[in-house]
């Protein structure tokens, strides 16, 4: 299939992005047995991102604790290959000169099999973090999974709109740097045509699905 050729700006700023609660929505519909069943569909593409990895890489991942694609798929590929997986942490760097909380993520070692394992707290917008004294930053990774709650056919990501993973991967982006590789997870239904994009969003490389695993 042909590219879509891309929008200007102008174009891209006419571009209604559909709700997140209809995606969400959507996800919280899905059993437990179906999120592992797509997760474990979804995990049989990970070959193809192993091709492009060196030995004992670093790989970022993340808690599918709002009805995301289930990850734990991806922490036992890491295990059985030998590459050493990471969880986000969100505050770690406490507040930025204005005031607010600083948005950079950092990301700590996971020592267990299962993330349902892995000690955890509640940060103040719901999601569960693990704390430990040995952060890495983004730069320090091979491969950030990122969670999303859309994502278009150019890769431009529609993430929960706390904007916590574009700040974190800006500046590597602009940079032009290669590393990490920045990958989408998530279920077939959340892939559409075309998303508006903003000045600071941080497309991805790649997006793993059930059905298949897409570079763009």
């Amino acid at each position: 299939m042909n590219p879509e050729p891309k929008s200007s700006m102008s174009e891209e700023s006419e571009i209604s992005n559909p709700p997140r609660r209809y995606f969400t929505r959507q996800r919280r519909q899905l059993t437990d047995s179906a999120r592992r069943n797509m997760g474990q569909a979804a995990s049989l593409h990970l070959t193809k991102l192993q091709q492009r990895l060196q030995k004992n890489a670093r790989i970022g991942l993340y808690y599918d604790g709002f009805g995301e694609l289930s990850t734990q798929p991806i922490l036992e590929w890491c295990q059985r290959l030998g590459y050493f997986s990471y969880l986000p942490v969100v505050g770690s760097l406490g507040h930025a000169n204005n005031g607010f909380e600083d948005k950079r993520l950092r990301f700590v070692p996971i020592y267990h099999s299962k993330l349902l394992n892995v000690p955890t707290r509640i940060h103040q917008l719901g999601m569960k973090q693990n704390h430990h004294r040995r952060l890495l930053w983004a730069r320090e990774l091979d491969v950030v999974i990122c969670p999303l709650v859309a994502v278009d056919l150019n890769g431009n990501r529609m993430g929960m709109g706390g904007g916590f993973y574009d700040t974190t991967l800006s500046k590597v982006y602009r940079s032009g740097t290669k590393k990490p590789l920045k990958i989408g997870w998530c279920y077939d239904f959340q892939v559409v045509e075309q998303l508006a994009r903003q000045p600071w969003d941080v497309p991805l490389d790649g997006l793993i699905t059930p059905s298949g695993i897409r570079w763009f």
